[in-house]
């Protein structure tokens, strides 16, 4: 499910995310616990405002700057 991003930029662009929404509902990121890097992509498990756990991954194509979310748990 696609969704919007509000990202930390420091020494590169969309470092890590810090706020999305998703189903018309704003989250808070309260924690990154883990980031990892695919072939197309960069993964964030991060704990969010709710107490639930979220994956969220951002397709680093140059044409295309997207945002999903790709699990979730509920706490």
């Amino acid at each position: 499910m696609k969704v919007k991003v509000e990202c930390y930029s420091g020494f590169k662009a969309d470092e890590r995310p810090l706020r999305f929404e998703w189903s018309g509902r704003a989250y808070e990121v309260a924690e990154v616990l883990d980031q990892w890097y695919g072939t197309e992509a960069t993964y964030f498990r991060v704990l969010a405002d709710d107490g639930n756990l979220y994956i969220l991954r951002h397709r680093r194509d140059p044409l295309v700057d997207e945002w999903t979310i790709e699990a979730f748990r509920e706490a």
